[in-house]
């Protein structure tokens, strides 16, 4: 069994920083690929950033320039410092990871998510 999880979340002032954390936990063989989506409520799942597993990252152009994407491999940990911060980016923020077990690989593990609330 895998598992995601999500810690940091809370709420601040526009214009703080925030850091995430994503920790991935149980019969790993290995991890590729690893990323951060967000939710705000009434709307879908959007895409934030993620990194490979040879350390390149990719950003919504909403948050280039604000966030970064980082991760400790020995650690199985994922993170997202978050500056700047914004009302817009309120929302529950969720980790993904591409993760390969023994017998079969899927990008498809998530975490429970950690919500984000940017007052104004």
């Amino acid at each position: 069994q895998v598992q995601l999880v999500e810690s940091g979340g809370g709420l601040v002032q526009a214009g703080g920083s925030l850091r995430l954390s994503c920790a991935a936990s149980g019969s790993i063989s290995s991890i590729n690929a690893m990323g951060w989506y967000r939710q705000a409520p009434g709307k879908q799942r959007e895409y934030v950033a993620d990194i490979t597993s040879i350390g390149m990252t990719n950003y919504a152009d909403s948050v280039k320039g604000r966030f970064t994407i980082s991760r400790d491999m020995a650690k199985n940990t994922m993170y997202l410092q978050m500056n700047s911060l914004k009302p817009e980016d309120t929302a529950v923020y969720y980790c993904n990871a591409a993760i390969c077990r023994i017998a079969s690989c899927s990008n498809d593990y998530w975490g429970q998510g950690t919500q984000v609330t940017v007052s104004s």
